[in-house]
């Protein structure tokens, strides 16, 4: 049976008088992957950093093994700007070892493994995808025995989330993740925790992946539904005889009393969960057009600088027409997005517009939004206690409602509303506006899963055309009719869904390889301190003479160990796999290890 390595029991915390979670308890054993999903403003995060040791819980206690290394990765981490990306990695291993020499090998090796390969970059040239990967890979050089990382897919483009997600299949360690991604969760978690008040004691776990755990989460709420109806019907009766007056002052009595109000509130308390689970429905606001053809594009080609994006694209956007754009950050996906909305000139090629299209967008970086404007003021977009909604007037506090905030937010500066909540904000406006072709460029960012899903239901009901760029695979292959595929070299090219344009991204890559000659990452980049000047012995150059080829051997086995994961459902098996990428891992650290020690002492 496997190790406990950290237990959780009782656990409750308030924000102010609002309850976050009651009652929580959680068990982590050693090669646990935990998924944790529930909506925005359950206390998800907390909960992270009160098992960290980051904050206190109200209630309740927490206890770990003995020794645990405990690592966390929060969703921002600032950096010195003026840092290499190997110092701000040195930096985090301060307290951890105490050797100059010990921390810049394990950082380096680390930094390795995480995908980075010139040291030396400065922190302040890193995007925001590998600046989380620094933030990883900070934690990882301490061999975490447990490791918790708080939405690390949020702003990481595809490329980010796919390395993510396939190191941390294969990690020897336990970790515990916040995320919204669904693909995501459904590779590479093995249980997963939902921290919702719609369920008692605000949880529910199961030891299964994400997919999985829908069906399971889905079966135990009919139940609570239907264990919902039955007590409801008891109450009545009960509160029935309450309100005839009760004769005698029995035993029995006094204890039926009692025990029917136990009921009530009982049914209560369950009546305010079920309410919770009550689906919501949203719609974009349509105009009466019944145009075929809303935008045509006829050989559109862009460049910047010598790069081409794309070449030669044929488009039409009719209604109904569902197109997701895929790609690598840098490929060309918004800038296409910026030229069907008009705002951006193609270099060649032509647009062509249904007369008075109307064409509304949805900017990642939410620069439509008033930082200091109340949420109220910001979605009232005429002012007043009413918005435009469907044809009607719907009071701001239902259409709050509606869009999953509570009605003692409405007064909130958009500036202090998290990045989820601004999205919901930006999506609330346009649903207020009549449109023909809906351009959503990573509406996604920030959004929590219950609110993916309405976004979903949304954009499948609109009756006009909709252009969607995000990360979200899940979404990508639900929502679109059609996928153009950027392979960041100049070609895009339409494909049936994710899965066939990441296999022709694969198979360019191993095309790539084959043309290209073989090279060993090497840590070149460490910077060195001076040791006493001692030259290698025959053996010790012989070993350092053929470091390279046996550096190379190590990462060829353990990247064939990486390719070939066990079923977790076969427990034996799955040991044995995960002590082979141990094993393997372990082989390749020692190796660069030994390579850092004996440059050292030839440089001498």
């Amino acid at each position: 049976m496997a190790e406990l390595l950290l237990s959780a029991q009782n656990i409750t915390k308030f924000l102010g008088d609002r309850l976050l979670f009651d009652d929580l308890s959680l068990f982590i054993h050693e090669r646990e992957h935990v998924g944790v999903i529930g909506p925005n403003g359950v206390g998800k995060s907390t909960f992270l950093k009160i098992l960290a040791g980051l904050e206190e819980q109200d209630e309740g206690h927490i206890t770990t093994r003995k020794g645990l290394r405990l690592c966390y990765v929060p969703q921002v981490e600032t950096f010195n700007p003026e840092h290499t990306v190997l110092e701000a990695a040195e930096e985090a291993l301060r307290e951890t070892y105490h050797e100059e020499i010990e921390r810049q090998t394990h950082a380096a090796v680390a930094l390795s493994k995480i995908g980075f390969e010139d040291l030396s970059q400065k922190v302040s040239d890193l995007s925001g995808g590998w600046k989380k990967r620094l933030s990883i890979a900070r934690q990882i050089a301490k061999e975490p025995d447990l490791m918790l990382l708080d939405e690390p897919t949020n702003h990481m483009d595809l490329e980010g989330i796919e390395w993510l997600e396939n190191y941390l299949k294969s990690a020897h360690f336990s970790f515990m993740v916040i995320s919204h991604d669904r693909r995501f969760l459904d590779s590479a978690i093995n249980r997963t925790l939902e921290i919702n008040h719609v369920f008692p004691n605000t949880s529910f776990s199961s030891d299964v992946a994400y997919s999985e755990f829908l069906e399971r989460r889905t079966t135990f709420l009919e139940q609570e539904a239907a264990r919902y109806e039955s007590m409801k019907n008891k109450a009545r009766n009960e509160q029935e005889w309450l309100r005839a007056g009760v004769q005698g002052r029995g035993t029995k009595q006094n204890a039926r009393q009692t025990s029917a109000r136990q009921l009530l509130d009982a049914v209560s308390e369950m009546k305010g969960r079920q309410s919770i689970n009550k689906k919501v429905r949203l719609e974009f606001e349509q105009t009466d057009r019944k145009t075929k053809r809303l935008a045509v594009l006829h050989k559109v080609s862009k460049s910047f600088g010598e790069k081409s994006l794309f070449s030669k694209i044929e488009l039409t956007l009719s209604p109904k027409s569902r197109l997701g754009l895929l790609g690598y950050n840098g490929c060309g996906k918004s800038t296409l997005m910026k030229i069907i909305a008009g705002d951006l000139k193609a270099d060649e090629g032509k647009v062509t517009y249904a007369p008075d299209i109307r064409i509304l967008s949805f900017h990642q970086d939410r620069k439509l939004l008033n930082p200091k404007a109340t949420l109220k003021e910001s979605l009232t977009l005429n002012g007043g206690d009413s918005v435009h909604y469907k044809g009607g007037l719907v009071h701001v506090a239902s259409f709050a409602s509606m869009l999953k905030f509570r009605s003692d937010q409405l007064d909130t500066p958009i500036c202090k509303l998290s990045g989820g909540e601004q999205a919901r904000v930006l999506i609330g406006q346009l649903m207020q506006q009549p449109a023909d072709i809906l351009l959503l460029d990573e509406p996604t960012n920030d959004l929590d899963i219950p609110s993916l899903e309405v976004l979903e239901e949304s954009l499948e009901s609109f009756p006009g055309a909709v252009v969607l760029v995000t990360h979200d695979r899940e979404m990508l292959d639900r929502i679109s009719t059609q996928l153009i595929g950027f392979d960041g070299q100049g070609g895009a090219e339409f494909y049936a869904d994710y899965d066939q344009w990441k296999k022709h991204m694969e198979k360019k890559s191993a095309e790539t390889v084959l043309e290209a000659p073989k090279q060993v990452t090497k840590v070149k980049e460490v910077p060195k301190p001076k040791p006493k000047k001692v030259k290698l012995s025959y053996k010790e150059q012989r070993e350092f003479d053929m470091m390279e080829e046996a550096i190379l051997q190590a990462e060829t086995t353990l990247e064939e160990v990486e390719a070939s994961p066990a079923d977790m459902a076969d427990g034996q098996a799955y040991q044995a796999w995960c002590e082979a990428l141990s094993s393997a891992q372990l082989k390749v650290e020692e190796l660069y290890a030994r390579w850092t020690e004996l440059e050292e002492k030839q440089q001498g």
